[in-house]
């Protein structure tokens, strides 16, 4: 999915557009994501993409929503080396917003930590669809 910028800048909130068009990080703890429990979706908020079911969800500690694995095909990589550093940039792989981070030092069963910004996402509760079939 390709916009114009000026066209995903009118359409997200500020934060979300500075995180998923700009590659910003929101601050730690700072997303009400972080303490969201319920069974259902967390979607990317730029085009809705379903990106990480609940049950995959985990508190890592680190003030950013975690997961152990995405839905199948909801995500895509790139090297990140900005700030120094070799990270894995996770990015929409519909629309191509940044997400956030993968790390190799999350839970069994996949050891990968799925470091998302809360503000490149929104919550769907289940309506009693399996996530991934709507």
């Amino acid at each position: 999915m390709e916009k114009p910028e000026a066209e995903w800048r009118q359409e997200l909130p500020p934060e979300a557009y500075r995180v998923l068009r700009q590659h910003g990080t929101e601050r730690p703890g700072s997303s009400p994501l972080n303490a969201e429990k319920r069974p259902g979706t967390f979607r990317c908020a730029g085009c809705g993409q379903e990106l990480f079911a609940s049950t995959t969800k985990y508190e890592s500690g680190s003030g950013w929503p975690s997961f152990w694995q995405p839905l199948e095909g909801a995500v895509g990589t790139t090297t990140d080396r900005s700030f120094l550093m070799v990270r894995t940039e996770v990015h929409c792989a519909a629309c191509g917003g940044h997400l956030g981070h993968v790390f190799p030092d999350g839970p069994p069963p996949t050891g990968l930590r799925y470091c998302m910004n809360g503000a490149a996402m929104t919550f769907a509760p289940d309506q009693g669809d399996p996530p991934g079939t709507r």
